[in-house]
């Protein structure tokens, strides 16, 4: 039983809530149930350390299952232990460190994708983490990130993702020149999601949405510069009926991605 919140084992799972951490490391942090259950389904490999209370354990029968068929041994811990390792305030007794898993730019179009979310200078964690969530649920094939991008990782990017991490491959680090180039040559039509774009219904009506699609989101406060849409064959905004001034970024993702997942399966 670990019982010591300062042991040095304790510690070097705290130090990957930095990124730095994270990068020197090549394992980021998973909290909670539900993340480490999808883990444990999809990624076993993935898992270096896994670490729970006792009721945790009684609480989520399936996870002690699934650990034990992976071959992964859990570290019996205290709350005390969990909480000094979480980033959250309250890690429901069940915390694991986990090897990244990214992929590469040529693996994402080398599979010949029919659908792909592009994230250009995203910043905010919850807005990431929720794209790849709606990506995942739009049956997207990939999720690419460039520019400064904010790590897929951080733990809260990994929380707003409920799992869907494990079931979309992600890739990151690649410039947005090549990203859309390699888009391009696969086949894809890059489309930037963008305020001063045509309208999507018109899009839709023309049947351009059930062509193969990488979507470009932009930044959260400056949306895409320039030079981004530059890169794009055309750019798409959504309609406003009502009063607000806009669309929070990952909600507008989820609907852009959603449209074009109807249009592909029509």
């Amino acid at each position: 039983m670990l019982e010591n919140p300062r042991s040095p084992r304790v510690r070097a799972v705290a130090k990957l809530t930095k990124r730095s951490a994270r990068s020197e490391t090549g394992l980021f942090l998973l909290e909670g149930p539900q993340a480490v259950r999808e883990a444990l389904a999809y990624r076993p490999e993935a898992i270096v350390e896994l670490f729970a209370t006792p009721s945790a354990l009684e609480r989520h029968v399936d996870l002690r299952a699934a650990a034990a068929a992976a071959g992964i041994e859990v570290a019996y811990s205290t709350e005390a232990v969990l909480d000094a390792m979480a980033d959250t305030v309250t890690p429901q007794g069940v915390v694991a460190v986990a090897r990244q898993f990214p992929t590469s730019v040529r693996d994402v179009f080398a599979a010949g994708p029919r659908l792909v979310a592009i994230c250009e200078e995203v910043r905010d964690p919850g807005n990431l983490g929720t794209i790849i969530r709606a990506a995942d649920a739009a049956g997207a094939d990939a999720v690419v990130l460039t520019g400064r991008t904010v790590d897929p990782y951080n733990p809260k990017v990994v929380r707003a993702t409920t799992g869907s991490l494990f079931h979309v491959p992600v890739s990151l680090g690649g410039e947005l020149a090549d990203v859309a180039a390699a888009a391009r040559a696969a086949g894809l039509r890059v489309v930037a999601a963008d305020v001063k774009g045509e309208d999507l219904l018109a899009a839709r009506a023309a049947g351009d949405l059930a062509r193969p699609t990488a979507w470009l989101f932009g930044n959260e406060a400056r949306g895409l510069t320039a030079e981004a849409l530059a890169l794009a064959d055309g750019a798409l905004r959504l309609p406003l009926y009502g009063r607000a001034e806009s669309l929070n970024l990952a909600t507008a993702a989820s609907v852009c991605l959603y449209e074009s997942a109807f249009a592909l399966r029509s």
